[in-house]
């Protein structure tokens, strides 16, 4: 069971300091431990009432990514614990502070600025031939060793292309900070590593002017509107800015990723070679295009930028790969069915042996009356359900990266399946069908649902007395 942590606890050998900070998703403490004599985190994720369920997921991904990461960029990998007991990251201290300090002494001097934004630039490189994108580089998210390189932290929002993305598959909005979101990143996709080259110029130009350049909205429209209309250049707002560094900022800040530098290696070099940097049309820009071209771009289908969400395929994924999902309902009041549901799992991925199978419960939420994250017992329902679901797949046997698991909050389960199915082409869906009751004869069943309207095949199993039978619905549609 979750439970709050207090400085004086100890977790798998390591002993809880003072906390540190609360953040949005997690709180962060002081630890040490005897076999580690040097400065340690420990990472908690906030569970309390009312908060975020993406809190949980980004937790997810960074445990599984963290443990993947190497290099003095990343801050070293100590230990976890999981959700069954007492969720924890543990990890290396860097012995240096975050850019976020430097926000008060804005403007910074030019060489100064191009001196960070190349640290950052190699962190980043180091980051993505490791198949990681950041999305959510920020100056409070870049720490600087004594020895000068740069270190990115918090990985809740990163994505690894060899590893399920649990954000994109859960969230239809984006998560990231808004000041530095790329465009595609707001139009969900996740996929590019020229997205963090777009949060990078988005910082070089705050230390630069002191200003945001597309402000700091709130809402999601105000997001998009980067998509269409310009930032001021630089040098409007600050004329003592090289043409060089301009050049360099507006081309990180293109909309269209493929107009951005190809990697943050070759940005990095820029930024260190200056007189090398080729000047175009950018590095001389004195104002925000034009009402006309704004307005073409905002309206004109032809002129609208297009950002295409990358479709699986057998070629990144090793193979074929389809994804397996199991909608799960739990609570144990059918022990025949929730083992004639696991042996027909166990039979579709032993025919396929790179499939990925993907546990789904959906916690229902109220339609108008408001619901509670937590339960009597004051523990994380969406937590709960996430420990359960892994204990129901624990008898297949299938290792990490194999399976994963999703709580979906909605209304209506059935339109949460299929929402699931839709967005992350699920390629089977297996699910269990109750006994007969007057609430299912009035109503309707949710496989009954789900199989009518699902994009892909669905297997429905009935448990009849010690006997199982796996009914294949005709619910097979073209991609």
């Amino acid at each position: 069971m979750t439970r709050m942590l207090a400085e004086g606890d100890e977790i798998d050998g390591f002993r809880i300091g003072a906390r540190l900070h609360v953040g949005g998703m997690a709180v962060l403490w002081e630890a040490t431990h005897p076999d580690h004599g040097i400065p340690l985190l420990v990472k908690v994720p906030r569970l309390a009432e009312g908060e975020d369920p993406a809190a949980i997921v980004s937790f997810e991904m960074e445990q599984m990514i963290l443990p993947r990461l190497a290099g003095p960029h990343v801050p070293r990998f100590l230990g976890a614990g999981g959700f069954d007991r007492q969720p924890y990251l543990a990890m290396e201290r860097v012995p240096g502070a975050s850019l976020l300090p430097l926000v008060e002494s804005l403007p910074l001097p030019v060489e100064r600025i191009a001196a960070i934004g190349a640290r950052v630039a190699d962190a980043l490189e180091a980051l993505h031939r490791q198949h990681v994108v950041h999305l959510d580089v920020k100056p409070s998210n870049i720490l600087t060793r004594p020895t000068g390189e740069a270190v990115l932290v918090d990985f809740g929002l990163s994505r690894h292309a060899q590893l399920p993305d649990l954000m994109e598959e859960e969230f239809r909005l984006p998560y990231g900070t808004a000041p530095y979101m790329a465009p595609e990143q707001i139009m969900g996709v996740r996929s590019d590593p020229r997205s963090d080259l777009f949060a990078l110029g988005a910082m070089l130009y705050f230390f630069t002017t002191g200003e945001r350049p597309h402000g700091e909205p709130q809402r999601l429209s105000g997001l998009k509107r980067r998509i269409w209309r310009d930032p001021h250049p630089p040098r409007k707002l600050r004329p003592d800015c090289p043409e060089w560094l301009q050049e360099i900022i507006l081309r990180c800040l293109e909309v269209l990723p493929e107009r951005r530098h190809p990697t943050a290696a070759q940005l990095a070099f820029d930024l260190r070679h200056p007189d090398q940097v080729p000047l175009t049309a950018r590095a001389r820009k004195q104002k925000q295009d034009g009402w006309a071209k704004t307005i073409q771009r905002r309206f004109h289908p032809d002129h609208q930028p297009r950002f295409g969400r990358p479709q699986r395929t057998t070629e990144e994924a090793g193979g074929a790969a389809p994804i397996v999902a199991v909608a799960v309902d739990l609570g144990g009041a059918d022990a025949p069915l929730d083992a004639a549901l696991r042996d027909t799992v166990g039979h579709i991925l032993a025919t396929v042996p790179g499939a990925r199978l993907a546990c789904l419960n959906v916690l229902r939420q109220n339609r108008i009356a408001l619901d509670t994250t937590l339960d009597e017992s004051g523990q994380n329902k969406h937590v709960q359900r996430l420990v359960e679901l892994k204990h129901w797949a624990a008898p297949l046997g299938l290792p990490e990266g194999r399976v994963t698991y999703h709580v979906l909050e909605a209304t209506s389960p059935a339109a949460a399946i299929l929402d699931y199915a839709r967005q992350n082409g699920v390629d089977h869906i297996v699910m269990g069908a109750r006994a007969q009751s007057l609430r299912r004869r009035v109503l309707g069943s949710v496989s009954a649902e789900v199989a009518s309207e699902a994009p892909c095949s669905v297997t429905v199993v009935r448990a009849r007395g010690a006997a199982a039978v796996a009914e294949a619905a005709e619910a097979v549609q073209d991609a």
